[in-house]
């Protein structure tokens, strides 16, 4: 038979690899260790009628990094930059949409050849950001494209893809909110971590909006009126632990197994959403699989 490709995709993304020693107890899970979360403000500009987003992510990166090296995980340069920027474009646009919203953007990108994930949420006051590489495919080296999925409680999944023309994450973002918001919105980098998105709200002064640079966004306090909305933060954190990851093996049966395992023990599978890394035992799985939390009623009742 041949492998269900969902599974030998996660257990690909992790072949050659070893949890480190003591991954087993931490499960990076948040809590296990003190994070300090971003804050994000956000602001109205007054005779602009445009909100402002602003944060420096010194304190998030710092988690990523330590995400990255309790994984033993690695990133070309360029890959990192591009990661790091789509987690801070995310979490601006969370801050600048209603509270209950979870969103997940994947980004193509063709030169520097780069593939990524990003997805977050702004639940009350405090959400969360998370992200991960993936492994470059596809033949497609004149156009990046910038996918985007949005969930709300009690609605239906939004879904929108666009391409874009430069190889710059932020530009990226900018082409998604002009092609699938259908409005205006500017990334500006102010400093090595620090950054701002300022998007059009309804009779936005756009000619304004456009004229904006770096200077014009530093000296926003002193030449407009700004109004400050909300104060909200998010720490760097996926929430995955191996009961989840079991829970992408409900669908497959023993015939699935045994090829994806084959003379093995166990696995290393990589969290599609992080790229944290879980030992997976055979033993173990067989016997999830077995009691009732692997049941449909008991998996879609799952947090």
């Amino acid at each position: 038979m041949n492998l269900p490709a969902s599974l030998k995709a996660l257990s690909d993304m992790g072949k050659g690899e070893q949890p480190q020693k003591g991954q087993e107890e931490k499960k990076n899970q948040p809590g296990d260790d003190p994070k300090i979360p971003v804050e994000v403000r956000s602001s109205f500009v007054r005779g602009r009628n445009a909100l402002v987003a602003r944060a420096r992510f010194s304190d998030l990166y710092e988690d990523y990094y330590l995400h990255l090296l309790q994984h033993g995980m690695q990133h070309t340069t360029d890959s990192d930059e591009m990661l790091k920027d789509a987690l801070a474009a995310l979490t601006l646009h969370l801050t600048s949409r209603p509270q209950n919203e979870t969103a997940a953007w994947t980004v193509s990108i063709r030169k520097p050849l780069v593939n990524l994930f990003v997805a977050g949420s702004n639940h009350g006051n405090h959400g969360r950001i998370t992200g991960r590489l993936f492994d470059p495919e596809g033949k497609r080296e004149d156009i990046n494209l910038f996918a985007s999925q949005v969930s709300v409680p009690g609605a239906e999944l939004r879904q929108s893809t666009v391409d874009f023309q430069a190889g710059d994450l932020f530009t990226g973002a900018e082409t998604f909110y002009r092609k699938s918001e259908q409005r205006l919105g500017r990334y500006f980098r102010i400093g090595p971590e620090e950054f701002v998105l300022i998007t059009a709200q309804p009779e936005c002064d756009l000619d304004w909006l456009k004229s904006l640079d770096n200077a014009a966004v530093e000296s926003l306090d002193q030449d407009e009126q700004l109004s400050l909305l909300e104060r909200r933060f998010f720490t760097f954190g996926c929430g995955c632990e191996v009961s989840r990851i079991y829970q992408l093996f409900n669908p497959y049966g023993s015939d699935a197994l045994d090829e994806l395992f084959g003379e093995d023990t166990h696995l290393v599978i990589a969290c599609p959403r992080c790229a944290a890394r879980f030992e997976v035992t055979r033993a173990e799985l067989d016997a999830y699989l077995e009691s009732a939390d692997a049941k449909p009623d008991s998996a879609q009742n799952q947090p």
